[in-house]
């Protein structure tokens, strides 16, 4: 298994009982697919450089996981899916 740092951006819009369903939903998913999570920091509400999704500013969060690479090519995939989630980056350690 791996160490992976996954920073992502939850819409701005979106209410905080909603943003603590999105964290809680990412944490638990990679309990589900075998992984841990070592550490989650809400570094809460950020202005954007620039205009994305017509959106200027949003809520981030980075997770560090331990996972196998199958687990984070999921986590990838569900959060692409995710209409609440503006930007996801994915980093091995």
């Amino acid at each position: 298994m791996d160490k992976y740092e996954i920073l992502y951006i939850i819409r701005a819009d979106v209410d905080d009982d909603q943003k603590n369903k999105v964290v809680e939903k990412f944490e638990n998913l990679t309990g589900t697919l075998g992984g841990t999570v070592e550490s989650v920091e809400k570094w809460g509400l950020k202005k954007f450089a620039y205009e994305i999704e017509k959106q200027t500013e949003g809520f981030y969060v980075l997770m560090n996981v331990t996972c196998t690479s199958d687990a984070q090519e999921e986590i990838n995939r569900q959060m692409r899916n995710d209409e609440t989630i503006v930007r996801q980056m994915i980093i091995k350690k």
